[in-house]
């Protein structure tokens, strides 16, 4: 990707990069990225997801409660925190991934670069081009290793140059080198660990600006575990990141910052809520939190 994106001068009107819009935006007025007080001891930089007050419910149960915070751009956040806390309802949030949920619903607000993932006249297709996403298991396609990170360029109508693109977004995935000579073969050939960086790879190839990433290596061996992780320093570089993740290992190895959910007990319901957000090193040496410390030295989870 190139660029920064753009700013309209008509009050309101903010361009995602490339300058490809995903909707109207019923939020305030754009304004130069804010900093959380966490982030103020931090080089200032820019908002890529800004979540306001945001709560999640399937039907009339409540999954994720009030959540508040700000996600940067080009850095690894990692989400963690027990089971059943809301962490992969809160990711699958960023991109409209529970619409297709029975029930599901989302107050408050998720922006993204200024726009309101969830205003009325988003275009859904575009914010799932915008933000990619991986799931935990390796899912690719019963196609040939081209034709499956080839399927969603086609489908997109981005069709010009097709092979520079998906030997583009092979190479970023780390994944060109071992199958260059075997496009036509079937995806489904390949290891565990090669099927999820061509997963991956899929989710480059129309040229996201984030890549969500739903515990990618959890199905893994070590080594294919080690291979993603690897990965996810080199794309920093080119994209947004967030994970979520069991491993609070991994956490700290890959993540620049890391989110803590854990459960809200106090009303009727267990409510998963966002307890601590900073910088991976404090999450792990100094958490404000007492129930940050007792989950990151594993008296709980």
């Amino acid at each position: 990707m190139t660029g920064e994106p753009s700013v309209s001068a008509r009050r309101g009107d903010v361009a995602v990069p490339n300058r490809v819009r995903i909707g109207a935006d019923r939020a305030a007025t754009p304004t130069t990225p804010r900093v959380t007080p966490e982030a103020s001891r931090e080089p200032r930089r820019e908002v890529v997801f800004d979540i306001k007050d945001m709560s999640a419910y399937y039907g009339d149960s409540q999954a994720l409660g009030w959540t508040t915070l700000e996600i940067y751009r080009h850095i690894v956040t990692a989400v963690i925190g027990p089971s059943g806390c809301g962490k992969s309802t809160f990711i699958r949030s960023l991109n409209r991934m529970n619409d297709g949920i029975p029930g599901f619903r989302v107050e408050g607000q998720v922006l993204y670069h200024g726009h309101d993932v969830y205003a009325g006249a988003t275009n859904r297709v575009e914010v799932r081009r915008r933000i990619g996403m991986v799931f935990q298991k390796p899912n690719p396609f019963p196609k040939s290793i081209y034709d499956n990170v080839a399927w969603a360029p086609r489908n997109l109508g981005m069709r010009d140059g097709l092979d520079g693109r998906v030997e583009r977004a092979l190479t970023h995935a780390a994944l060109w080198d071992e199958v260059k000579d075997r496009l036509r073969e079937s995806a489904l050939g390949l290891s565990g660990g090669q099927q999820q960086r061509l997963c991956i790879a899929r989710a480059l190839a129309i040229e996201p600006d984030v890549l969500l990433l739903d515990e990618p290596a959890s199905a893994l061996d070590p080594i294919a575990t080690a291979s993603i992780e690897d990965l996810m320093h080199t794309l920093k570089h080119r994209y947004t990141i967030v994970i979520v993740t069991h491993n609070m290992q991994q956490a700290a190895r890959v993540a620049d910052r890391t989110a803590f959910f854990g459960l809200d007990t106090t009303g009727a319901q267990r409510v998963g809520t966002l307890i601590e957000y900073d910088d991976t090193q404090t999450i792990f040496r100094q958490p404000r939190d007492t129930r940050t410390r007792d989950y990151v030295s594993g008296r709980f989870g």
